[in-house]
């Protein structure tokens, strides 16, 4: 049965508001009421999310290669199910192991149902015309913190943190699942290919096309380590800036707007460019926002512009790009590997990034991190080649 784009791409950017903000945004809010019921460290509390990147990552080829086998509507619906098990697991939580193994669950399910596994449904869907689609699942994802920390407040304050992440698992079950399973269409099936192409689940590619493949994923890593480091430690780095908290808090929420800014005007005037220069356009615009911040504390509001707006579109190029490199055959696959080294990635940043901050002291901190954007726009410039040829 086939569905209008409208409804699918509606039904996935709601799911996928949900879906965020009961994972990846969920321990911003509960982090405290979790530290103040049970006494846990934070190093611990936080630590569950990272232990989370780490277990997507590795999942991820396995979700890219059932994508490409089944469909993405069963693998988005377990990714609901495997959610609300991890947040059930979260609420009866007796100690720092079984917390950290809920989380773990959790890992799954993010691995399973977050950005990488839609754009790949969507990249199956609709094939070379999935752009428009992905770029509006991201608007929709803009709002995942917007929407949902009000809400985990307001469980928290109502329930407690037990009770919110009990809400959020039937939340999974009752909205998200029931979104996945009537608004995605159901796909054929498609068999494995032989195993004398390879591995199962493997896709070849020309040697042209494994370089780029590994520049790209170089590019996705290096950026995800960045702005994984800019989202934990920004106000601590505002703050060794001679900002004052309150000032730090304001300007940090300028990145949400820019974010989103951003990707409404990429879809209004970058469709009939390749993907490929909203790649370059992200590490250069998160370049400058970080040469802005590192140099003059006076230009540090319009560094966070650029910054959120290079980290809004790169989530369009992160879906976008292996669709217009790599083609639609074999792309959840390759979804899922290049997620891979970027979950992992993810996950160490968060502890790289204290390390660095403890020390080599903020400015040093803040001059790895412009080296690091750099760096990406060397990463980004050998793939404009491959945009002229396809």
């Amino acid at each position: 049965m086939t569905r209008p784009r409208w409804l699918v791409v509606g039904a996935l950017g709601c799911a996928q508001i949900l879906a965020w903000g009961a994972s990846y945004y969920l321990i911003a809010v509960l982090a405290k009421p979790i530290g103040d019921q049970t006494g846990w460290p934070l190093g611990w509390i936080i630590g569950g999310l990272s232990g989370s990147f780490l277990v997507s990552g590795l999942v991820s080829p396995r979700v890219g290669g059932l994508i490409d086998r089944l469909g993405g509507r069963p693998v988005l619906a377990s990714s609901a199910v495997l959610l609300a098990i991890g947040l059930a697991l979260l609420a009866v939580a007796p100690n720092i192991p079984m917390y950290v193994f809920a989380w773990a669950v959790m890992g799954v399910g993010m691995g399973a149902g977050l950005y990488d596994p839609a754009f790949a449904t969507l990249g199956r869907l609709y094939g070379e015309q999935a752009r428009s689609a992905i770029t509006m699942t991201t608007l929709y994802g803009g709002f995942a913190s917007t929407v949902c920390w009000p809400l985990s407040a307001l469980l928290v304050e109502q329930v407690g943190w037990r009770g919110a992440c009990l809400a959020y698992a039937g939340i999974m079950l009752a909205v998200v699942l029931p979104l996945y399973w009537f608004g995605l269409p159901k796909e054929p099936a498609t068999a494995p290919p032989p195993r004398a192409a390879g591995r199962a689940g493997q896709v070849v590619l020309t040697p042209r096309l494994r370089l780029a493949f590994w520049m790209l994923a170089l590019n996705l890593t290096l950026a995800s380590v960045v702005m994984t480091v800019v989202s934990v430690h920004l106000l601590t780095l505002l703050q060794t800036r001679g900002i004052e908290l309150a000032a730090a808090v304001g300007l940090g929420a300028l990145i949400g707007p820019a974010q989103v800014g951003a990707r409404v005007v990429e879809m209004l005037i970058g469709r009939n460019r390749h993907p490929v220069w909203t790649l370059l356009a992200s590490t250069l615009l998160a370049a400058a926002g970080l040469g802005l911040i590192f140099g003059d504390p006076a230009m540090v509001a319009v560094g966070l512009v650029l910054y959120g707006s290079g980290s809004g579109i790169r989530s369009i190029a992160r879906g976008t790009v292996p669709l217009a490199l790599f083609g639609r055959e074999g792309y959840a696959t390759l979804m899922g590997r290049l997620a891979m080294p970027t979950l992992i990635a993810q996950a160490a940043a968060p502890s790289a990034g204290a390390w660095l901050l403890e020390a080599l002291g903020a400015n040093a901190m803040l001059l790895v991190l412009v080296a690091g954007a750099v760096l990406n726009i060397a990463t980004s410039l050998p793939l404009l080649g491959y945009a002229r040829e396809r």
